[in-house]
């Protein structure tokens, strides 16, 4: 039995025939005896009789039909505390984020909702593999995700909301020959020894471009994800790595330089299922983030490298 039978039931006992139920739910008879039929289906005794040319209750239907007052009530009940649940403008909203997106987002997002009535946020750090961030919103409201320029878009089953085209520069020491140049080519970074992340996660790709470009593979000598980790292993001269320009901290004795010759960006998005951003404290958190991404890339000012 469902929602709809129980009501047919009730407006029959109550108007006492299937031609003014039928009126009443602005429906056919025909869609009220269905439904009658399918309701007994499910009920080991009978409903309804026939008391003469008119279809009434069985004291078995009646007893349905005076629970089918109390069902609708539940029902009309769980709707109305949905709806708050949607509309309540200071609920909690999980954000989950790669290690550079949440160092750079995070901070912004908690103090643009720092005022009363805003939404509460969660936050969570989870450093995967470009193909894991969509599993990610599974678990969480909103999944700040990275991929390169040439990447395959993000499934269909997650909707992506863009935030950032960040480009990626070439991270050296400050005292390194090459830093001295305003932009770098792939010949020039490939004999370098090199720090990049694990195999799967989205820099990694560009770094096989530059591979590509040069015409000869580089020497990996460090895998490492932690940005902040891979400017210190730069900063003591354990190499080159490709960095992002704006969402990394600049570090006091590191340069980066701009990579030229090949496509070296990633795509900051903002993943989350679609029924997520029927919440309106959801919607809010994503527009901040908008709001953040905005400050990110004005806080860079002109793309020309840190130095």
């Amino acid at each position: 039995m469902d929602e709809r039978q129980l009501r047919v039931l009730r407006e029959l006992g109550e108007l006492g025939s299937v031609t003014a139920a039928a009126e009443a739910m602005r429906v056919t008879p025909s869609a009220i005896s269905q439904q009658l039929r399918l309701l007994q289906r499910s009920v080991p005794v009978p409903l309804t009789e026939r008391d003469g040319r008119r279809l009434v209750l069985t004291a078995a239907g009646q007893a349905l039909a005076d629970a089918a007052v109390g069902v609708e009530t539940a029902l009309a009940r769980a709707r109305q505390a949905v709806d708050e649940f949607v509309e309540r403008p200071d609920g909690t909203v999980s954000v989950a984020a790669f290690h550079s997106g949440a160092a750079a987002f995070f901070p912004l997002l908690l103090r643009g909702l720092g005022t009363p009535g805003s939404p509460l946020v969660s936050l969570h750090d989870e450093d995967v593999a470009q193909d894991d961030f969509p599993p990610l919103t599974r678990h969480y409201d909103l999944v700040l995700a990275h991929r390169l320029d040439h990447a395959p878009p993000w499934p269909r089953t997650a909707t992506a909301t863009p935030l950032l085209r960040e480009p990626l520069d070439i991270a050296l020491p400050a005292d390194h020959p090459l830093a001295a140049r305003p932009a770098l080519t792939p010949q020039e970074v490939a004999d370098q020894p090199w720090i990049t992340v694990h195999d799967g996660f989205p820099l990694m790709a560009t770094v096989d471009a530059v591979s590509a470009a040069a015409g000869r593979r580089v020497e990996i000598v460090h895998r490492i994800n932690e940005i902040a980790v891979v400017a210190e292993v730069v900063a003591a001269g354990g190499g080159v790595a490709l960095m992002p320009r704006w969402t990394s901290r600049p570090h006091p004795a590191v340069v980066l330089r701009p990579l030229s010759g090949i496509h070296a960006a990633r795509h900051i998005d903002v993943l989350h299922r679609p029924e997520r951003a029927a919440r309106r404290a959801v919607r809010t958190v994503l527009a901040e983030l908008r709001r953040a991404a905005r400050t990110v890339r004005d806080r860079g000012g002109d793309p020309a490298p840190r130095a």
